[in-house]
C-alpha cells in the first residue's frame, strides 16, 4: 500500500506510470490580496498535487490528498463572464484549490479526471458510525455494549465542545447551491455550529427560538438530519444530572425532531436502540416518557413542509395536543384536538361525525380561507403544516386566515333534508356563487335571491334592523358593468363645440415650444378628466346600488312570513333552474385552433357526471361531456389542462391545475364507489403526466377505476 505521507527527499517531481493528468493551470493564492500564479499540476490516483515546473526534480509546492469526501465544483459561465477564465474548484479536507484556464474543454476534463479518482475511493466512516455498528451488532448483548459506551467518551454526554462532526460530510462550501443566500457555510461548519446551539438550550430562558432554528436548519440542510439525531442521542446519554430541567430541554428537542423528520435507516436502528434503552434504565420517570412518546411518533412522522409554528413546539414539549378550530358555512366552527401528525382526511372525517354527515351521499373537504381566495386543502397534508402557513400569510398580507370544513362533490343534492346541516351548507355554499357572479341567471332572479337571503338572515323586513352590504347579497361586478358601459356610451356634444370642430385652430406658440417643461397643459388636462371620470365613477355607482338595494327591499317586504326554511328553500328552487347547478366553475382560457392561441375566456364546469364549458354569464353549456366519454385527462405542462373526449383533444390555460385534477379524480372515485369495482376500464399514466382512461368494451357502461386524489 502506497503511504500519503510526503517525505522530505521525495518532494521532486518523478515521471511514474500511475499519472492520469499533468498540465499547466493557474491556481489563486490569497495574501494581502487574490491574484492567481501559475503551477504545473500533476494529477495521480492519491492526490492532486502542483509543481514549480513540468521538468524533472521540479520542487513540490502543495499537495491535496482525495478521499470520497473530496468535492468538485465544475466551470460556469458566471466566473468566465466576470474573469475570461473557466474555473474549476477542488475542495479537500485541509486545502482548497480554485484553477483557472483559458480553455473551457480542458477544465471539463481535469473536473471529470479528479471526480473519477473520488468516485473509486473507498467511503469514510467516522469513529462514530464504526461505534453505532458495533452496538447494532451487540445489541442483544448488554456487557459488550456498556463496554462500548463506558471505554468511548464520543457516545456520551459532553459539556465541551465539539471539533468535527459525529457522520462524515463533503468538503466543501454551499456558495453553489440554493441555499447559499440563506447564510449558511459548509456542511460541516453547520454540524458543529448546531451543536453549540444544543449545548446553549441548557441555559436558555426561553428554548422555543432555538429549537426552531435547529429545526429549520435541518429542514434547509437535509443531511444535518442523521447528525443532530446523533448529537442528541449523544447528549441524553451518561448524563451526570439526567432529571433537570435544563437536560430534559435535549428530550424536549428530540421529540420537536422526532415529529418533523424521519433520520436515515441505519440511524433509526441506532436512534429505537437508545430509547429503549433508557426506558429500561429509568422506567417511569420523565425521560422514561419522552422516549414512549418518540417511539410513537417515529412510527407515524412523514417529514414535514414547514418547521412547527411557536404553538406546536410549546405542545410537544410538554406532549400535548393542539386545539384547532375549524369553521364551516355560516357563523359555525368546531374546535378539534390536533397532533404533528393529523392529516386533512383524518378532520374531514371526525367534522362529519361531530356534525351528524356520516350517512351523506356527498363528500366533503377542508378549505384554506381569506376573505378574498380560498382552495381545497389535499387529504394528505398535515394540518400543523396548515396552520403554520397560516402564520406566515397573515404577517405578509395582513389578513386573517382560516380552515373551513365544506361540501366538495355534489353528487346527490336530491337526497338531502331540508331539516339537516347539509341543506345549510348547499345553501351557504350557493349565495357564495351568485356572490362571485358565477350563477347566471337574469337581474330580477339575483334581486330576489338577495331578498330571500335577508329573510333568511333577518326575518321579516325591519328599518331598524342592520343591513348586510350589497356587495354579500348581489354580484358586484354586474353593477359595474352596467355603469362603465353607460359612462363609454358616446355622449352628445355641445352646439358650440360641434361649430368649432370645423375651424382651423391657430398656433399661437410654435411647436415644442413648451415641450419637457414642468408645466404641461395636456397632461393637466388628461389627470383633470380623470379625476371627473373617477368622480362620475363613484357617483353613478352610488346610484346604482342604491336603486338595486332599493328593489331588494321591495322584494323582501314581500316576503312577510317566510321562515329561515322557507327562504332557503325558495333560494335554492330558483338556482337550480340553471343546468349546471351542482357544478364547481373555473375560469379558463381556451384553445382555439383557428387562431393557434388561447384567446377565448369560458368558464370550465365540473359537476358529478360531466364536464361543460360555459361561457362568461350564459346559463346554456357550450358543449359537455359525460365522464364515460372522456378517455384521458391531465396536466400537459405547467400551465395547461388536456381533456381527451373522443377524437377531440380540448386545451385549457389555467392557474387552477391542481384544483382541477384534484375534484375530477375525487368524481371519478366517487362513481366508482357507487358502481363497483369496474371490469372493463384500464387507467394508465402517459409520459405527458396525464391519467389516461381507455375502455376496453365500447358495447358495455364504463366502469370506473378510482384515481389518486391528487395530481399525477
Amino acid at each position: 500500500m502506497k503511504s500519503l505521507i510526503i517525505e522530505k527527499n521525495k518532494m521532486g517531481l518523478e515521471e511514474e506510470p500511475e499519472l492520469l493528468v499533468k498540465g499547466w493551470l493557474l491556481r489563486e493564492v490569497r495574501g494581502n490580496w487574490i491574484k492567481q500564479r501559475r503551477y504545473w499540476f500533476v494529477l495521480s490516483q492519491d492526490s492532486l498535487d502542483y509543481y514549480s515546473g513540468p521538468e524533472k526534480g521540479a520542487r513540490r509546492l502543495g499537495t491535496l490528498v482525495l478521499t470520497s469526501l473530496c468535492s468538485v465544483i465544475w466551470p460556469d459561465k458566471q466566473t468566465f463572464k466576470e474573469t475570461g477564465y473557466w474555473s474549476i474548484t477542488v475542495y479537500g479536507r485541509k486545502h482548497c484549490y480554485r484553477l483557472y484556464t483559458r480553455h473551457f474543454n480542458e477544465a471539463v476534463h481535469w473536473a471529470c479526471a479528479i471526480q473519477k479518482i473520488i468516485d473509486t475511493k473507498a467511503p469514510v466512516e467516522t469513529p462514530t458510525q464504526l461505534l453505532i455498528r458495533d452496538i447494532e451488532e451487540n445489541k442483544f448483548n448488554p456487557e459488550v455494549v456498556e463496554h462500548i459506551y463506558r471505554h468511548n467518551p464520543i457516545l456520551k454526554y459532553t459539556q465541551g465542545p465539539l471539533y468535527a462532526p459525529l457522520l462524515p460530510f463533503p468538503y466543501g462550501s454551499l456558495e453553489h447551491t440554493y441555499h447559499s443566500g440563506k447564510g449558511y457555510g459548509s456542511v460541516r461548519e453547520e454540524a458543529v455550529r448546531l451543536f453549540n446551539c444544543l449545548q446553549q438550550l441548557e441555559s436558555a430562558r426561553e428554548p422555543v427560538p432555538i429549537i426552531q432554528g435547529v429545526l429549520q436548519t435541518c429542514l434547509d440542510l437535509r443531511p444535518l438530519r442523521d447528525e443532530v439525531y446523533c448529537q442528541l442521542v449523544k447528549q441524553t446519554s451518561y448524563t451526570p444530572s439526567p432529571y433537570t430541567a435544563a437536560h430534559l430541554r435535549y428530550w424536549q428537542l428530540l421529540t420537536c425532531m422526532s415529529c418533523t423528520f424521519l433520520p436515515g435507516p441505519n440511524i433509526l436502528k441506532y436512534l429505537r436502540f437508545h430509547l429503549k434503552r433508557i426506558q429500561s434504565q429509568s422506567p417511569e420517570s420523565e425521560m422514561d416518557n419522552y422516549a414512549s412518546f418518540i417511539s410513537e411518533a417515529l412510527e407515524k412522522t412523514k417529514c414535514r413542509e414547514c418547521v412547527p409554528s411557536w404553538e406546536e413546539i410549546q405542545m410537544l414539549m410538554s406532549r400535548q395536543e393542539m386545539l384547532c378550530t375549524v369553521h364551516y358555512p355560516g357563523p359555525g366552527s368546531c374546535q378539534l384536538y390536533i397532533s404533528s401528525h393529523t392529516t386533512a382526511n383524518e378532520v374531514v372525517r371526525r367534522m362529519q361525525e361531530k356534525l351528524g354527515l356520516q350517512e351523506s351521499k356527498n363528500t366533503f373537504a377542508l378549505y384554506e380561507q381569506n376573505a378574498l381566495w380560498e382552495q381545497p386543502v389535499s387529504g394528505s397534508v398535515l394540518i400543523a403544516d396548515i396552520l403554520t402557513s397560516f402564520t406566515t400569510k397573515e404577517s405578509e398580507s395582513k389578513s386573517q386566515w382560516t380552515l373551513c370544513f365544506k361540501l366538495y362533490c355534489l353528487l346527490d343534492a336530491d337526497s338531502i333534508s331540508v331539516d339537516s346541516i347539509e341543506y345549510f351548507f348547499l345553501f351557504e355554499q350557493c349565495h357564495e356563487m351568485v356572490v362571485r357572479g358565477q350563477l347566471p341567471a337574469c337581474e330580477e332572479d339575483l334581486q330576489t335571491l338577495a331578498a330571500l337571503r335577508l329573510q333568511c338572515l333577518m326575518g321579516d323586513f325591519s328599518t331598524h334592523a342592520p343591513c348586510p352590504p350589497l356587495d354579500e347579497l348581489f354580484p358586484g361586478h354586474m353593477l359595474e358593468t352596467r355603469v362603465l358601459m353607460s359612462l363609454s356610451a358616446p355622449q352628445a356634444v355641445p352646439p358650440c363645440q360641434v361649430a368649432a370642430q370645423g375651424c382651423p385652430t391657430p398656433q399661437r406658440f410654435p411647436s415644442g415650444l413648451l415641450t419637457g417643461t414642468l408645466w404641461s397643459h395636456a397632461a393637466t388636462t388628461a389627470h383633470k378628466q380623470k379625476v371627473e371620470h373617477d368622480m362620475r365613477l363613484r357617483s353613478r355607482l352610488k346610484e346604482e346600488a342604491a336603486a338595486v338595494m332599493g328593489s331588494i327591499f321591495d322584494r323582501w317586504k314581500g316576503l312577510t312570513g317566510y321562515s329561515c326554511r322557507d327562504s332557503m328553500a325558495a333560494y335554492l328552487t330558483i338556482a337550480r333552474q340553471w343546468s349546471g347547478f351542482g357544478c364547481t366553475l373555473y375560469e379558463v382560457d381556451f384553445y382555439i385552433s383557428s387562431t393557434g392561441s388561447f384567446s377565448q375566456k369560458l368558464w370550465l364546469g365540473v359537476a358529478a357526471t360531466s364536464v361543460s364549458l360555459y361561457k362568461q354569464g350564459e346559463s346554456e353549456a357550450l358543449e359537455s361531456f359525460p365522464y364515460g366519454q372522456i378517455c384521458s385527462y391531465g396536466v400537459s405542462d405547467s400551465n395547461t389542462f388536456k381533456i381527451t373526449a373522443g377524437d377531440r383533444d380540448l386545451l385549457f390555460e389555467t392557474t387552477k391545475l391542481t384544483e382541477i385534477m384534484q375534484l375530477m379524480n375525487a368524481y371519478f372515485s366517487a362513481i366508482h364507489r357507487q358502481r363497483g369495482k369496474g371490469e372493463d376500464a384500464d387507467i394508465t399514466i402517459t409520459e405527458s403526466t396525464e391519467v389516461a382512461f381507455h375502455h376496453l368494451s365500447s358495447t358495455q357502461a364504463p366502469m370506473l377505476l378510482e384515481l389518486p386524489s391528487h395530481p399525477v
